[in-house]
């Protein structure tokens, strides 16, 4: 997610990294490949949505300790959901993977501002007030509205089929 345009958009704008994209990407594959039922090995993923296996280990470790996905071992092991795909939201994978989702540069346990004097920018209760509303948004989501589409118009294939 890239927010910015006009000049200097480049430099500041709001990302969602890849390890947010990557966790949502891998917990929707988790969730139409096996849900809670079968566990799904970590090598199905990463072949079916081209992410390294490593880095899923990285994430699925993270996920767990989360309580969002729970780990099965040997033969036919894998990762199974914890919760059902209608009650995991993309802002839990999201912060369970520790990707903060903000529009602001400010550190919020600073006194200082984003641009390094003391308060807030002018316009901080702008970006505040978006990274809120971002925040509400995929927290209504979840992984089920995700494998249905419900939010984009469902015409798109999904690429983990």
């Amino acid at each position: 997610m890239n927010l910015g345009t006009g000049e200097g958009a480049g430099r500041d704008r709001m990302r969602l990294t890849s390890k947010g994209r990557y966790a949502v990407m891998a917990m929707a594959d988790l969730a139409l490949h096996g849900g809670g039922e079968r566990a799904v090995p970590l090598q199905e993923v990463a072949r079916r949505q081209e992410i390294s296996l490593s880095y899923l280990e990285q994430l699925f470790a993270r996920m767990r300790r989360a309580g969002l996905v729970s780990g099965v071992r040997g033969p036919g092991g894998g990762y199974r959901l914890a919760r059902p795909a209608n009650s995991v939201t993309v802002a839990e994978i999201i912060a369970a993977v520790n990707e903060p989702i903000k529009a602001t540069r400010c550190d919020e346990a600073s006194s200082k501002s984003c641009i390094g004097r003391s308060g807030r920018c002018i316009a901080h209760g702008l970006w505040q007030e978006m990274g809120d509303r971002i925040h509400l948004f995929l927290a209504s989501v979840s992984l089920e509205d995700v494998l249905e589409r419900r939010f984009d118009g469902g015409g798109t294939r999904v690429a983990a089929e």
